[in-house]
């Protein structure tokens, strides 16, 4: 019997998101699109004007970009729904020309807002004004904004600069096939993204063992094409960060959110400081599952067998919504009206539909997410995540204006990560009432696996990029041996010698969609630390929950560290380490699943 992925079509109608609340229609899109493109040809009024026309400028600057936010997300989520529509790969190229129009149009107001001497530009703007914080942002960039004749030219170098993460989104997403395989009934299925990380779980190792390697056997064979590309990727971060006069493409990236290094390189060195606690704990699950040696397609497979890990969609949503209590009764009856019957998610997989899971949407309408749901408990977890994500938007859109309506890029993952730091407490407790041992060591487990694989195995990524760049920044070739090598050493040093490293692991960096959009993933592990820093005092005290809803209303009001320390965490260092806070926590869970097992 072979098992095909079922089409769009075959989805149910209510399993789909709907994205016409967004744009109500092609056609309509097609009519705003033509008469933003208009307008933003218009913005030239301003140019050597900004001086004189300081509010309205900015204000219709942010005009048209939240106009072209929701048609730039409507074409990219339809695309999503099937990446092999070519109705809407048009329309994304479309959307993605006028984008570069748009940073193009306006690449002239920050420089001569710059050029505006700061005892006039205070003037201008009175202290309570909205644009004040925006303002005060720009300023700070001074020395790294260029000309409005180089800014125009960069702008235009934009659309280049996508075109790494681009080529491999659509390798990854459309082009890319990694055969059948037998599932543990006998039955020849399409190995898919969503497939592979649930066939990793598997208690038969023959058959993880194929799945893996056939997998990786795919990205093996375009090994040197990826190799090109992310070297692409590097050298054009670099060759941003230079221009701008950065210290290096990591400075360049963190500074818009006003970020030190420092926090960046702390992450690094407290995982380091943790690793004998990883290694343990590599060894435990060697030994839980009585295994002669631990290979890489060994450590997704549960510790604790004979578990029934699976809950369908709607079973999902109650469990998810019940752990989330401690959020207040307005939290859930928004996330509940959403997940029913809002048209936020898009549930589960079909053929050419965008790999793993996000949430996204604009400001002015509602918060999508994007799920690739099977029915496992880990898919319950991915739910929670996402619906964190919507969450922040929904609070953040309807509390801030557009101008600080989206939350920075190192508060992202906060909120996804309390969400699920409640839902494994919630389950945890359930377990003590039932007297379940085995699915209190299941869970236990399951935190575990959430610490490996967003806190440390993300901060591995970020020391890879980080090393990466600082190659190319050293004039040093990123060839495929070359980055290969980097990432071989840098499994060896967090997996320890517990774990088996198969050479095609070292060709794990070029399938990581993260790595072709530099320095994101160690926000996955410093937002893991400040989540469970928030969870813990949200279980503790119910009133926390308060303050921590006003964090989720901030949007981009202030800089990033400041708006957590407002709310009670500092991630600066200054104060307190809320990562190693964390990896405290991964060495007692370390401590307890050892007694278990």
């Amino acid at each position: 019997m072979e098992i095909k992925q079922k089409t769009r079509e075959e989805i149910p109608n209510e399993a789909k998101w709907r994205l016409n609340d967004l744009v109500a229609s092609d056609e309509i899109w097609h009519s705003r699109i033509a008469a933003l493109t208009e307008q933003i040809e218009q913005f030239s009024r301003f140019k050597q004007n900004v001086s004189d026309h300081l509010l309205e400028c900015i204000s219709e600057n942010m005009r048209l970009s939240e106009e072209l936010s929701k048609l730039y997300v409507y074409a990219n989520m339809k695309l999503h729904e099937d990446t092999n529509n070519a109705t809407y790969q048009g329309l994304v190229d479309i959307v993605s020309g006028v984008n570069t129009k748009l940073m193009a149009a306006t690449s002239f107001v920050e420089p001569e807002i710059l050029a505006i001497p700061n005892d006039i530009l205070i003037r201008k703007i009175p202290a309570n004004s909205l644009y004040n914080h925006y303002l005060q942002n720009i300023i700070r960039q001074k020395e790294h904004v260029k000309s409005a004749e180089i800014e125009e030219i960069l702008a235009k170098a934009n659309e280049l600069g996508e075109m790494p993460s681009n080529i491999f989104d659509m390798l990854d997403d459309a082009d890319l096939k990694f055969g059948t395989v037998q599932d543990e009934n006998g039955n020849n299925v399409e190995l898919t993204h969503g497939r592979y990380g649930s066939m990793l779980e598997l208690d038969n190792r023959e058959i993880r063992k194929t799945v893996w390697h056939k997998y990786y056997d795919s990205y093996w064979y375009l090994k040197n094409t990826l190799a090109a590309t992310y070297s692409s990727s590097v050298k054009k971060d670099v060759f941003f960060a230079k221009i701008r006069n950065y210290p290096s493409a990591l400075d360049a990236a963190l500074f818009s959110d006003n970020i030190p290094s420092t926090v960046y390189t702390q992450l690094i060195a407290t995982a380091h400081e943790f690793l004998p606690a990883m290694h343990r704990y590599m060894e435990i699950r060697k030994k839980a599952l009585n295994l002669p040696e631990l290979q890489v397609y060994d450590l997704y497979t549960p510790i604790i067998k004979q578990i029934d890990t699976k809950i369908e969609y709607n079973d999902a949503i109650t469990t998810v919504l019940k752990s989330l209590a401690p959020l207040g009764k307005d939290y859930i009856e928004v996330a509940e009206n959403g997940l029913r019957n809002g048209g936020w998610v898009d549930v589960y997989e079909n053929a050419g539909k965008r790999s793993g899971a996000y949430s996204w949407g604009a400001f002015g309408g509602h918060p999508y997410i994007l799920l690739n749901y099977e029915n496992k408990i880990d898919d319950m977890f991915t739910l929670a995540h996402e619906l964190g994500h919507a969450m922040h938007s929904y609070y953040s859109w309807k509390t801030q204006r557009y101008i600080y309506s989206d939350y920075t890029i190192f508060l992202a993952e906060v909120a996804s990560t309390v969400n699920e730091a409640l839902l494994l407490d919630y389950l945890l407790k359930e377990t003590e009432k039932t007297g379940d041992t085995q699915m209190k060591a299941y869970l236990i487990n399951t935190w575990l696996e959430q610490f490996r694989t967003t806190l440390f195995r993300q901060t591995l990524f970020a020391e890879f990029e980080m090393i990466t760049h600082k190659m190319a920044e050293n004039d040093e070739p990123l060839t495929l041996d070359a980055l290969n090598a980097v990432y071989r050493e840098l499994n060896a040093k967090y997996y320890g010698e517990h774990v088996i490293l198969d050479d095609k692991l070292d060709l794990e960096w070029a399938r990581i969609p993260h790595f072709y959009r530099a320095f994101y993933v160690f926000q996955y592990a410093t937002g893991y630390s400040a989540a469970m820093a928030f969870s813990s005092r949200i279980l503790q005290d119910n009133s926390q929950a308060e303050k921590y809803l006003t964090f989720l209303k901030s949007g981009s009001a202030d800089y990033s560290i400041n708006i957590l320390k407002k709310a009670g965490v500092d991630m600066s260092g200054e104060t307190e380490n809320p990562i190693k806070e964390a990896l405290q926590r991964f060495e007692n869970l370390v401590d307890e699943m050892s007694k278990i097992v």
